[in-house]
């Protein structure tokens, strides 16, 4: 059948996970299979809980991991079904686990990174050899731990001629500038959806904000929007990356509380002008030279979002990652089948260029069935 691994993944949006099933015998990686599905409200509130300190959290990460496992599981169970696979026909999954904490660097000089699964009981429950925990090796050498996908972009749509630009705006939202030479580099920008699917949820009562119709339909608040985009990471030169850790909904009501009440549906506009504005600034700075932003994540199904893009950087051309070949959903789920291959192979899957690590390394740990 060929050399296949399942991908998967569950990112800073807390809104489920992704599974994708890659075949690399090829020259090119080819994608047979996506699935994906929302974790339970009971779940994802304990995981957007776990992102702060609370009590008795060592005993509930412990549960919670094991849920995403879970979780994990029926979607290669569904998967595997859908395209009539065997266990024994996949090579291993890469899983990449909820992000709940990432603080490299911190603290004592070495910092941490905590994905909540149980790499174990997935390889129990499935089958199948899993690889996990890929960042923290990185974060051991002296890396950020993230973005990972930066290698795995310049291996899918890095180009020998022309300089492209990924974009991925997934709960956080981070860009990989993939040039014709030269080492290839790769950040964290700021929020992506987390800061409007929150305000969304509290104001709405819906996950997310359908095509930023809401966003769309308020004005961005000038002071507001200029108090966010005064936040020090925003400014900061890479390596960098960051999550809930820094842009949550504490973060948002500080600034809030410092000015006048503002509508709420001028602040999930200002909102969707932050995210435009940081992955904007992003690429006037660094992307010099180049003609194509491909979008992926969450983020490039919002219609609204991918407007202020385009307005915002007239120079370039704004795209979905679909004109590159690999569709915007798909796109992070493959990077972790990606990561398990390098792994499994023996290969390294991370670039110092990107993370900061004092050289590049072999990721993860690997669970066998």
């Amino acid at each position: 059948m060929g050399d296949l691994y399942i991908g998967l993944m569950s990112g800073t949006s807390l809104d489920g996970a992704d599974a994708v099933l890659v075949n690399y015998a090829g020259n090119r990686p080819v994608v047979l299979g996506h699935m994906s599905a929302p974790f339970a409200a009971e779940l994802k509130n304990e995981l957007l809980a776990l992102n702060t300190s609370g009590a008795n959290e060592l005993h509930r990460a412990a549960l919670a991991g094991n849920a995403v496992s879970r979780s994990y599981a029926s979607l290669v169970q569904a998967l595997l079904s859908e395209l009539h696979l065997s266990p024994s026909q996949i090579s291993a999954i890469g899983a990449h686990g909820q992000t709940v904490r990432h603080r490299p660097q911190e603290f004592d000089g070495t910092g941490y990174t905590i994905q909540l699964q149980n790499p174990s009981l997935l390889a129990e429950l499935t089958g199948i050899s899993v690889v996990a925990d890929f960042r923290s090796r990185d974060v051991a050498a002296g890396g950020q731990g993230a973005p990972l996908v930066p290698a795995f972009h310049q291996g899918v749509f890095g180009r020998p001629d022309e300089t492209i630009l990924v974009l991925n705006i997934g709960g956080i939202s981070n860009i990989s500038v993939l040039p014709a030479q030269g080492p290839v580099v790769g950040f964290d920008c700021g929020p992506g959806n987390a800061l409007m699917d929150y305000w969304c949820q509290r104001h709405m009562g819906t996950p997310y904000d359908a095509q930023g119709q809401w966003a769309a339909s308020g004005t961005p608040h000038s002071a507001l929007l200029a108090a966010l985009l005064q936040e020090p990471f925003l400014h900061k030169a890479p390596p960098k990356s960051t999550g809930r850790d820094l842009f949550n909904a504490a973060w948002l009501d500080r600034k809030l509380r410092e000015l006048p009440p503002i509508a709420p549906v001028d602040v999930q506009s200002t909102l969707a002008e932050l995210t435009a504005r940081a992955c904007a600034d992003c690429v006037t700075e660094h992307g010099r030279g180049s003609s194509l932003l491909a979008v992926c994540g969450g983020g490039a199904l919002n219609t609204h979002l991918m407007e202020r893009l385009k307005a915002l950087l007239s120079q370039v051309r704004v795209e979905p990652t679909d004109m590159l070949g690999l569709p915007v959903m798909q796109v992070e789920a493959s990077a972790f089948a990606w990561l398990a291959r390098q792994t499994v192979t023996g290969h390294k899957g991370s670039l110092p260029s990107v993370t900061g690590a004092k050289g590049a390394r072999v990721l993860g740990a690997i669970y066998p069935a």
